[in-house]
């Protein structure tokens, strides 16, 4: 019985084994023919999808009759632009070339669908495709040449298409040219005068030599990312601007202008004195103005500010450090740290605007920092001014244990931080702001638009601080 029970088992398996393997094989053969009508379908879609016409009648579309890059410094690249060619058509067309009407005279460069129109070949390509209810990428870049003007020139090029109907389409490319003076890390070796109609293009140090006084005015320098302006001399300025080198834009809606730390800023070392700028611009910088440690002098100035605006700095806006300066009807504004760090010293503000309203950090600076950590603080003396911003309180005062007390003075200012009633000595006729009033912070001011960072800091009509500050 048992011999018979293997036997009739091992028939049983072996009849098994030969159905699994007529169902795996069955298995596989439809595989292979699903595969194939996958293919076939496959290759009729595209087969569909590759149909093209020359018909007279079928367009492309693009996102505007005029693509506008920004102004570009003479023989500057400019960023790269793109924007997509669009056929909505039920058939593709093909283009017999794609070329810049003007060759190679504008300075323009084009990229269509990965292909680079190359100017040595009368900037042109030919063979490009557009499927139906499919898109192409154009990039766009410039370089343009000499305007020989002073203000900035309009350069346009047309970008043709040209299909195998005979009909042509075009897109107008457009930009603006601006002749620069380009300086590369320059040093003034002796008492010089810079005055310019042309803005001056600054690419790595430019550097005022010990015992030597350069005087800048009616001029515009753009700094380039690294470069900055370092002062062992003495530095005079009248009618200046002092910012970043990009005139593009981050987005449609936000030029690189309103971002900070495109530049390093002005350093003033300890060999440095007798520094005077006078309505000057100072904007995007990575630290506003850096005044080094020296020798503290009493009786003389080491830097005055008379009507300047110091805005948008990822540092510092003014940094001072023992030294004897004075700040009058200033706009120092939206510092990643303080808009005014006084270490040590003796400083003067007045009639100016402290306006912290940084937009990026939850931990940005005060607007007014003041220690003696670093030096002997002989004393902050601040009237007529408006210190003001985003925190609760932008006043800070820090004193070093076993130290000489801070010595400082606020006079006729609206400040934002705890009222202190019981020090005469240190605060008289102050406007206390506090984030219940209901006119406070930024409605102080005509614009303070943070998702543009877009600023005007003249003052609103209903502000408190009326009559005080730098735009009273």
């Amino acid at each position: 019985m048992v011999l018979a029970s293997l036997d009739c088992l091992s028939a049983t398996l072996a009849s098994n084994y030969t159905i699994n393997i007529l169902l795996i094989r069955f298995i596989n053969k439809m595989k292979r023919i699903f595969f194939f009508i996958f293919v076939l379908a496959l290759f009729v879609a595209c087969a569909e999808d590759d149909s093209f016409s020359a018909s007279s009648g079928l367009r492309i579309e693009f996102p505007a009759d005029t693509i506008k890059l920004d102004t570009v410094f003479s023989r500057t690249s400019s960023s790269t632009y793109s924007f997509w060619v669009h056929n909505r058509n039920n058939d593709g067309v093909r283009m017999t070339s794609v070329y810049l009407k003007r060759g190679n005279q504008t300075g323009f460069r084009v990229n269509v669908d990965g292909i680079y129109l190359d100017n040595s070949n009368g900037s042109q390509t030919n063979g490009i495709e557009i499927r139906k209810k499919d898109s192409i990428l154009v990039f766009v870049e410039i370089t343009p040449y000499e305007t020989y003007r002073n203000e900035p020139e309009s350069i346009t090029d047309n970008l043709v298409f040209s299909m195998e109907s005979g009909v042509e389409q075009s897109v107008c490319l457009q930009a603006w040219a601006w002749d620069a003076v380009k300086m590369y890390s320059s040093v003034i070796e002796k008492d010089s005068v810079i005055e310019s109609d042309k803005p001056l293009l600054v690419y790595g140090d430019f550097v005022v030599n010990e015992g030597v006084k350069l005087t800048i005015r009616n001029t515009t320098l753009y700094f380039h990312d690294g470069a900055g302006l370092d002062v062992r001399g003495a530095l005079y300025t009248d009618n200046c601007i002092m910012r970043g080198d990009r005139l593009d834009r981050m987005f449609t809606y936000l030029p690189y202008d309103r971002l900070s730390g495109q530049w390093r800023g002005i350093r003033f070392y300890e060999s440095s004195d007798g520094n005077i700028l006078n309505n000057t611009q100072i904007r995007n910088a990575c630290q506003g103005v850096v005044c080094d440690s020296a020798a503290f002098d009493s009786e003389n100035y080491r830097l005055q500010l008379y009507q300047c605006v110091v805005h948008n700095s990822h540092g510092d806006g003014i940094g001072l450090t023992n030294a004897h300066a004075r700040l009058e009807y200033c706009q120092l504004s939206n510092s990643m740290g303080n808009c005014l760090a006084i270490n040590g010293g003796m400083v003067e503000i007045v009639n100016c605007t402290l306006a912290q309203f940084y937009p990026f950090v939850g931990g940005r600076g005060a607007a007014l920092y003041f220690s003696n950590q670093y030096a002997p603080l002989y004393n902050v003396i601040c009237s007529g001014s408006i210190l003001t911003g985003y925190d609760d309180d932008v006043v800070m005062g820090y004193m070093t244990s076993g130290e000489q007390e801070l010595n400082y003075s606020f006079d006729n200012c609206l400040l934002r931080t705890p009222a202190v009633e019981d020090e005469p000595q240190h605060f008289s006729n102050i406007i206390w702001e506090s984030p219940n009033d209901s006119i406070k912070g930024k409605d102080n001011f005509i614009k303070v638009d943070e998702d543009n960072l877009d600023y005007d800091f003249h003052l609103d009509s209903l502000s408190r601080a009326v009559g005080l500050g730098c735009y009273r």
